[in-house]
């Protein structure tokens, strides 16, 4: 049958589509009863709670990853751009959505979902979220957002102390002071990085005699002013993607993000990152600023940040630190020391979305000098007064919601040692899945994990022998690259089990080569050990499935 055929026939058994027009004060009426007080409407919205309660309950309690169902067969199905003349019946509508949406999207609470940096939730976030929903506060301004504005801002002070440790009249003069700023919440870690290299690029070329600065001036005009020949980031290779975008929106361009090697335990080369500062230096160019690594995406490796601290201290050079992923350890008293040297930073990241347990959209730049965010503040006649308390003056975004709320809810309902019970036990979760995969003849662990991401290969049997006494030309490298491409990609297809994937460079016969690895990341509080042994069962499972197909279709062409 013709995907165009398939389309319309989808179309057509969409019932939530209506092909009579109703008279307009039908119309009125519907749309109506959706904003009435829901003193009035108490039935129907409880019959849309338990009904959506039960889609939900399915959904968390999954044990399988994904459904089988083709990516192209989904495109189809979400083809049609019309928009539905008349409000749709909401069962008829919530139907549709089930078959459609719900059942194939990915059971990121899976405790078998282990190849990303997503996870299960605590079960207060489902109401809480209903309660942040309904409320609908917009955390731009104080007139939208009366008491979520110092609310988030406690929230954010909370975070601040444990990053920073400051004393107690510290926090009792800047918490809630308008003129001061400790944390900004956003989107996600890709916004926080972006504020951060924004707050360090404004104030180091900031106003100065009849100079404007380069909030207004522009770029350009403020290297030239300030006898620059242009303008650099500096950190490692392992960077998030996110660094790309902030030199492009920051005016330095890709070319001035300056990547450094990293070692073998995917640190950034402290010597080589000295010789950039210097070369740069000698260059005249300007360096916004230094980042350090703590948790990189790929491995979960950390920068040492104290020497990062020094190298940037002794250039006079703004550090920030971008972690977003690893920042969690500050919770757990074995694993902080991980984090030595975080506390210099003039600025920090960290996602609450990511190992605080806290649902998608919840990211944070903290600064260590109250004052930094200043150079990034923007006022509008309408709201965001100079003077007021409005938090989007000093932010990127405008109108937001209030996620504070899941995060201040973190903090008290799961608290300190609750988290560093989750951020422990994460990591004794991947240590078990590096010593299982070390004595298992098909695997090869390319890096012992610093804290819970975990890097790995399948090696298929032929090869398992050279594996053993390193003899791995780059052809048979190859060849090992191909087949964990496929075997990533038919346990993605296939649903039960879900590992990324990701590449690595490791030596080879004193050569530098890329290789395709397996990529687990162990962050879901109900994952088990006998979860891990399942997953890497599976793909034994699916690697002798892959090597009998290559075995049959290698005989047929023999054959022929």
């Amino acid at each position: 049958m013709a995907l165009s055929q398939q389309r319309q026939e989808k179309n057509q058994q969409n019932l939530f589509l209506e092909n009579e027009l109703t008279p307009r004060y039908a119309v009125a009426n519907e749309v109506m009863q959706l904003f009435a007080p829901s003193n009035s409407l108490v039935p129907i919205e409880a019959n849309m709670a338990v009904k959506t309660d039960a889609l939900v309950d399915d959904f968390v309690n999954a044990i399988n990853t994904n459904s089988e169902i083709e990516f192209n067969v989904l495109l189809e199905t979400f083809a049609d751009s019309q928009v539905p003349i008349n409000p749709a019946n909401f069962d008829n509508y919530l139907e549709y959505l089930a078959d459609n949406v719900i059942n194939h999207s990915i059971h990121t609470s899976s405790p078998r979902f282990i190849g990303h940096m997503t996870s299960a939730l605590p079960c207060f976030v489902r109401p809480l979220a209903k309660l942040m929903t309904a409320m609908n506060q917009n955390v731009v301004k104080i007139e939208t957002a009366k008491a979520f504005s110092p609310y988030e801002r406690q929230a954010l002070a909370m975070m601040h102390r444990l990053i920073y440790n400051f004393s107690d009249e510290f926090y009792s003069e800047h918490v809630q002071n308008s003129q001061s700023t400790l944390g900004i919440l956003v989107s996600g870690g890709t916004a926080a990085n972006i504020i951060a290299l924004w707050c360090a690029r404004n104030k180091s070329l900031g106003a100065k005699n009849s100079f404007a600065g380069v909030e207004k001036a522009g770029l350009a005009a403020a290297l030239d002013y300030y006898g620059y020949q242009g303008a650099v980031v500096i950190g490692s290779e392992l960077m998030h993607y996110s660094f790309e975008k902030a030199a492009d929106l920051l005016g330095i361009g890709t070319h001035g993000l300056i990547k450094i090697p990293t070692n073998i335990n995917n640190q950034v080369d402290l010597s080589a990152l000295r010789q950039a500062v210097a070369d740069c230096q000698a260059k005249n160019l300007h360096i916004i600023a230094i980042a350090g690594v703590a948790g990189t995406t790929d491995s979960g490796n950390i920068d040492s940040l104290s020497d990062i601290a020094d190298i940037a201290q002794a250039a006079n050079v703004h550090f920030h630190v971008d972690a977003a992923w690893g920042g969690p350890l500050i919770f757990s008293e074995q694993h902080r020391q991980k984090l030595i040297g975080i506390e210099r930073a003039d600025s920090v990241t960290i996602d609450g979305h990511k190992q605080l347990y806290l649902p998608m959209g919840i990211g944070m730049v903290f600064t260590r000098e109250p004052k930094l965010a200043s150079s990034i503040e923007k006022n509008a006649s309408y709201t965001m007064r100079k003077n007021s308390f409005d938090l989007g003056k000093r932010a990127l975004e405008g109108s937001r919601p209030g996620m504070a709320l899941f995060l201040h809810a973190g903090l008290h309902l799961i608290g300190l040692k609750g988290y560093e019970f989750l951020i422990d036990t994460g990591i004794e979760k991947t240590q078990y899945m590096a010593d299982q995969i070390a004595t298992m003849p098909e695997f090869e662990l390319l890096s012992q994990p610093d804290i819970n991401l975990l890097l790995y290969r399948y090696i298929p049997e032929s090869l398992r022998e050279l594996a053993a006494k390193n003899e791995l030309t780059e052809i048979d490298n190859q060849q090992i690259n191909i087949f964990n491409e496929r075997l990533q990609k038919t346990q993605r297809q296939a649903g039960r089990t879900f590992i990324s994937r990701t590449t690595k460079t490791i030596t080879c016969l004193q050569k530098e080569i890329s290789v395709t690895a397996l990529r687990a990341v162990i962050a879901n509080p109900l994952t088990t050990q006998d979860d891990i042994d399942a997953v890497l069962n599976d793909q034994i499972h699916i690697a002798l499935d892959l090597s009998t197909s290559d075995f049959l279709e290698a005989n047929h062409i023999n054959s022929v």
